[in-house]
């Protein structure tokens, strides 16, 4: 009985197109400039698997609207993300182990199968052929760093204070923060160090090893900072933009002579744009170049 009604829950479920959900909302700062919030405030906005999945759903829908050109991820009230909700995100899960009703075969399939839904709510933020600039306060913990290592950009508050927490909690990180932070830091020995220690960790030293690139003040700084530098990125050319996200995905992920080889493929047509006359024209004529949406 728990099987299937915990199975059921991980299947592919229809979303509206819509702009928010109880626990994550969108609101548009301009035409081109989506604000993604995470919004369990009460909860710390730590996160369930009802929010993991519109997470998915928003990042998916909005990757495939052409209006939208850049996203901006923060959180509602004074956290930007605990972590999981051991309660409410954990709870069922939890139950499936402990249960000894289920054969162990199958339970382990099903606990593979929740893990890789889990990763793939995640993985849609790099797979977002938009920007995705983080704008983090107070504390990111856990699934919060395994978010904010899915972004493109990541600013914070100085309020901010990091942890990879899961070592605390019996198991190994296996959301995304193991598989990118090594990738967006740069030093082994530093991810090691906080990784199997789950220590805290502020500002100062996330900016240090490359985990954020700006400090603000306050959130309200980092929220508009961020939001500032959506609407810059917006305004260029968008067949620009998201080609230059695709392809340092991908040249991140393999040699340099592989990644050569792709980006001509890519802009043997991408450059036949009209956005490429666009902007030449523009240049010569010292005006602004405007863009068509893709």
């Amino acid at each position: 009985m728990i099987l299937s009604r915990f199975g059921s829950r991980l299947g592919l479920r229809a979303f509206s197109s819509g702009t928010s959900s109880d626990v994550i909302s969108v609101v548009q700062e301009n035409e081109h400039v989506a604000h993604i919030k995470l919004n369990r405030p009460n909860k710390l906005n730590t996160f369930t698997l009802d929010m993991w999945t519109s997470l998915k759903s928003e990042l998916e829908r909005l990757g495939d609207d052409p209006k939208c050109r850049a996203i901006v991820l923060s959180g509602e009230g004074k956290v930007f993300c605990a972590g999981i909700d051991l309660a409410g995100g954990m709870g069922e899960i939890i139950k499936v182990i402990q249960n000894d009703d289920i054969e162990i075969g199958r339970k382990a399939r099903l606990l593979r199968r929740f893990i890789g839904h889990v990763q793939d709510c995640f993985t849609a933020v790099e797979k977002c052929p938009k920007p995705v600039i983080a704008a983090v306060h107070s504390h990111c913990i856990g699934a919060g760093i395994d978010l904010i290592t899915a972004c493109d950009i990541r600013f914070a508050s100085q309020c901010s204070n990091f942890s990879i927490k899961e070592v605390d909690v019996g198991l190994a990180a296996d959301v995304g923060t193991l598989n990118r932070i090594q990738k967006v830091v740069g030093n082994d020995s530093w991810t090691r160090e906080i990784a199997m220690t789950a220590r805290d960790f502020g500002v100062d030293e996330a900016l240090k090893f490359g985990l954020i690139s700006r400090i603000y003040p306050s959130k309200k700084e980092t929220v508009a900072g961020a939001v500032s530098l959506a609407k810059t990125i917006a305004e260029k050319s968008p067949i620009a933009v998201q080609g230059t996200k695709i392809n340092l995905n991908y040249s991140r992920d393999h040699t340099i002579d592989e990644s050569l080889e792709y980006i001509k493929t890519w802009n043997m047509s991408q450059l036949l744009s009209t956005d490429l006359i666009n902007s030449a024209t523009a240049v010569m004529s010292k005006q602004k170049a405007t863009f068509e949406d893709v």
